[in-house]
C-alpha cells in the first residue's frame, strides 16, 4: 500500500520553521500543509487541480417511515446538482474544485435491512468500482460527499457495527426525523445489529451499507493507490470510509475529515477515528459541503506554506 512520504514532510516541516513567523503560529495551517508534503512527495505541495465527487443512491430502509423526504429527492437533487443549483456547486466553485456526480441505479434501491442484507456480494464490488473508476489520477486531492434518502439512517448502522455501541449513541435527526420518526431510526438500526453478524469491511457494505457509501470506500481505496489525500465531508461520508478500518486501521491515514457535523454521531466517529476535523461550523447538509469548505483551508495552509517569505529572505536575523 502507498505510504506517507516521511522525508518530504519532514522538509516541509523543516521550511516551516524557517518562514517569518513564530514557530507554531499558524497552527493547524502548519499541520496541513506538512500532511500534504508527505502525501505529495515534495516539502512544496501544490493544489492545482481538485476534484470533488458526490455519489448518490437510494435506500430500501426508506420503506420502513424512518426520514420525512421521499426517495425521489434523490435523483431530484442529482438533477440539481448537474444544473449547478446545489449548495455544492456554489462551494466548488468558490473553493477551485471539479464537480462531478454519480448516480447509483437510482431506480433499484437497496434492500430493506431490517429483512435482509441491503446489497449482494456483487452489487457491493460494482458500487465499489464505480467509485474507484470516478477518481481523477491526475487530481492533487479529492473530495467526497454522498446524497441518498435515507442515507443517515444506514450511516448510523455502519458506525454502530464498526465501532460497538447502541442505536441511540449514532442515530440522530438526518434530514430533519423528530419524535415517532427518530424512534423509527432507532428500532430499526436496533433490529439490524441483532439481524446482521458481521466482521469486515465487504460484509458490512453489503448488510447496511447504500451503493453512494461503497462507491465512497471504493473511491477512498483508489485515491490511496494513486497517492490523492482526501478529503472527507460529514457524518454520512464519513460512517461510509471508517468501515474500511475494519480491514486495514491505517486506511485512512492519506484523509482528512473536512468538519464535524452537527449529527449527533458524528462527535463520536471523529473520536473513534481518533482524527482531527479541518472545521466546526455546525453544518448538517451532506453533499461535500463541508469538505469543499475545508478546501478553502488547506489552499490557505498551502498559500502560506510556499509563498511567505523566510527570514532569511525578508533579511530578518
Amino acid at each position: 500500500m502507498t505510504r506517507f512520504d516521511q522525508i518530504a514532510a519532514d522538509r516541509a516541516a523543516a521550511r516551516q520553521a524557517t518562514l517569518t513567523k513564530p514557530a507554531g503560529s499558524l497552527g493547524r495551517l502548519e499541520a496541513l500543509a506538512v500532511f500534504m508534503a508527505g502525501w505529495q512527495g515534495t516539502d512544496r505541495p501544490t493544489l492545482d487541480r481538485a476534484q470533488a465527487l458526490v455519489f448518490a443512491g437510494n435506500h430500501g430502509i426508506t420503506a420502513q417511515g424512518v426520514t420525512p423526504f421521499p426517495p425521489a429527492v434523490t435523483a431530484a437533487m442529482v438533477a440539481n446538482f448537474r444544473a449547478g443549483g446545489a449548495a455544492i456547486n456554489q462551494l466548488c466553485r468558490v473553493a477551485g474544485a471539479d464537480l462531478g456526480s454519480v448516480a447509483l441505479d437510482l431506480d433499484r434501491p437497496t434492500a430493506d435491512f431490517t429483512q435482509g442484507p441491503a446489497m449482494t456480494s456483487a452489487e457491493v464490488d460494482d458500487a465499489m468500482a464505480q467509485g474507484a473508476a470516478a477518481v481523477d489520477p491526475t487530481a492533487q486531492v479529492l473530495l467526497l460527499g454522498e446524497m441518498g434518502i435515507g442515507n443517515s439512517t444506514t450511516s448510523a448502522a455502519l458506525a454502530a457495527a464498526t465501532f460497538g455501541g447502541r442505536a441511540e449513541d449514532w442515530v440522530g435527526p438526518g434530514t430533519g426525523a423528530q419524535g415517532a420518526m427518530l424512534a423509527a431510526k432507532v428500532r430499526v438500526v436496533t433490529e439490524g445489529l441483532t439481524r446482521h453478524a458481521v466482521t469486515g469491511t465487504h460484509d458490512t457494505l453489503a448488510a447496511f451499507g447504500g451503493r453512494e457509501q461503497a462507491a465512497i470506500c471504493g473511491a477512498v481505496r483508489r485515491a490511496r493507490d494513486l497517492r490523492i489525500p482526501v478529503i472527507l465531508d460529514g457524518f454520512i461520508c464519513t460512517a461510509a470510509a471508517a468501515v474500511l478500518t475494519r480491514d486495514d486501521p491505517d486506511a485512512l491515514s492519506h484523509c482528512l475529515i473536512g468538519h464535524e457535523s452537527a449529527e449527533q454521531g458524528h462527535r463520536r466517529l471523529i473520536a473513534s477515528l481518533a482524527m482531527q476535523p479541518v472545521l466546526s461550523l455546525d453544518m448538517r447538509l451532506g453533499e461535500g459541503s463541508g469538505a469543499a469548505v475545508a478546501l478553502l483551508v488547506l489552499r490557505a495552509a498551502l498559500e502560506c506554506h510556499n509563498g511567505m517569505a523566510t527570514f532569511a529572505e525578508a533579511g530578518i536575523v
